[in-house]
C-alpha cells in the first residue's frame, strides 16, 4: 500500500537578510531515532542576527555549524538551536515527553533520541527555549569559577549576560551588578534580583567580571572595573569586527586577566567529570526558576519569521530571547510517496 510523504515547514536563510519558509520532507524514524513536533523555538537575537546578516567570516564556517543545520554559510542556511517539542513517535520512553533540541526552526523534525532532552515538569515548555543560553552560562561559570562573596560585574544585559546574571544571583554573598547602555535593562535587572548600572556609573574594584555586550568599548569598560589581578571572562562573539583593546595602559601593572570562554566545548574544569549531555540536563534543572521568565521579551507565530528577523537584525524589535510559537497543524501531510507512518 503507497503511503503518502510526510512533510514539515522549516525556516532558511535563502541569503544574507532575506530568509523564507520552504516545505521540507520528513524522514521515517529509525528505531533510535524521534519524530518531534515543535511547540516553541527561540531566536538569539545575538548568534543569529550574526548569522541572518551575513556577518560569520569565512574562517568560522566549520566552527559556527549548528548540530542540525542545513546548507552553508552565507546561505541558504538552516539555522537556530532553540527548540521545544514534544515527542510524538520514538522510544516508549520518551513519546509524549517535552523535549528540548538544538534544532532550527521547523515545526517537525526527526533526529536521534540522544539528541534531545527532556524537560523536568517544573519547568514549562515556553521557558524551557532558554536552555541553550542558560547553558552556555553554565559554561561561563565553570570557565569562570566565581567564589562566595564575589563582588562581579556582567557588561551586557542580553540574553547570554542576563543568564549568567541570573545564575550568578544564587550564589551565597554574591553582589552582582548588571551594567548595559539601555536603562531599559534595569527591569530585567530587577526580576532577575540583581543591581544594575549604566556603563559610566559602574561600581568598580570587582574580582570578576563577565562581559557578553559584544562591544569593544563593553570589554574596555570590563577591563576598568577590575580590582588589581581581577578577571574578565570573555563571552561575546564578534563575527566578522576587529576589536582594539587598552593593553598598553594599567592592563600588565594591574596583572589583569582576560579568559576567552565558548560554549562549544565542555570548560576544561568540568571536562573530565561532565558531559554536553549532562551540562544541558542542568541547565534545564536550573530553568525551574520563574525569574527567567524575564528573558522572554517578545514572541511572534512562525509563519511571521520571514519579516521578524530583518526587524530583529536592525534593533527596530528590541529583545533578549524572542519567541517562535508552533500550532497543532505543523506537519503536513502530502500527496506524494513514502514510508511514512501516519501523525
Amino acid at each position: 500500500m503507497t503511503r503518502r510523504a510526510r512533510t514539515a515547514r522549516a525556516f532558511w536563510l535563502e541569503a544574507p537578510g532575506r530568509g523564507g519558509i520552504r516545505e521540507v520532507e520528513l524522514p521515517v524514524p529509525g528505531p533510535d531515532e524521534v519524530l518531534v513536533r515543535t511547540l516553541f523555538s527561540g531566536v538569539s537575537r545575538g548568534t543569529e542576527t550574526l548569522v541572518f546578516g551575513g556577518r560569520v567570516p569565512a574562517n568560522q564556517y566549520a566552527a559556527m555549524r549548528a548540530p542540525f543545520q542545513d546548507g552553508d554559510f552565507p546561505g541558504p542556511v538552516k539555522y537556530g538551536y532553540l527548540n521545544v517539542g514534544v515527542v510524538e513517535e520514538g522510544p516508549e520512553r520518551l513519546v509524549g515527553r517535552t523535549v528540548f533540541c538544538l534544532y532550527p526552526h521547523q515545526t517537525r523534525y526527526v533526529v536521534p533520541a540522544a539528541a534531545v532532552t527532556p524537560v523536568p515538569p517544573s519547568v514549562p515548555a515556553g521557558r524551557a527555549v532558554l536552555a541553550g543560553t542558560v547553558e552556555t552560562a553554565v559554561n561561563a561559570l565553570w570557565d569562570a569559577a566565581p567564589l562566595v562573596g564575589d563582588r562581579i560585574t556582567v557588561v551586557g544585559g542580553g540574553m547570554v549576560g542576563c543568564s549568567v546574571a541570573a545564575l550568578l544571583s544564587r550564589f551565597p554573598g554574591v553582589r552582582v551588578e548588571l551594567v548595559d547602555a539601555d536603562p531599559a535593562r534595569a527591569g530585567v535587572a530587577e526580576a532577575l534580583g540583581v543591581g544594575f548600572a549604566s556603563p559610566a556609573d559602574a561600581a568598580g574594584d570587582r574580582d570578576l567580571v563577565v562581559h557578553a555586550s559584544a562591544t569593544e568599548a563593553g570589554l574596555a569598560r570590563s577591563l576598568e572595573l577590575l580590582r588589581p589581578e581581577g578577571t574578565v571572562v570573555e563571552l561575546s562573539w564578534y563575527g566578522d569586527r576587529g576589536v582594539r583593546l587598552p593593553l598598553g595602559e594599567a592592563f600588565h601593572s594591574r596583572r589583569l586577566t582576560l579568559r576567552g570562554s565558548q560554549v562549544g566545548t565542555v570548560s576544561p574544569a568540568r571536562a573530565a567529570t561532565r558531559t554536553y549531555a549532562d551540562r544541558l540536563a542542568l541547565a534545564l534543572e536550573l530553568l525551574a526558576e520563574p525569574a527567567l521568565d524575564a528573558l522572554v521579551t517578545g514572541e511572534s507565530a512562525f509563519a511571521e519569521l520571514p519579516d521578524l528577523l530583518p526587524r530583529l537584525t536592525s534593533g527596530e524589535i528590541p529583545a533578549l530571547c524572542h519567541r517562535i510559537r508552533y500550532d497543532r497543524s505543523g506537519i503536513d501531510i502530502g500527496n506524494g510517496t513514502g514510508g511514512g507512518r501516519g501523525a
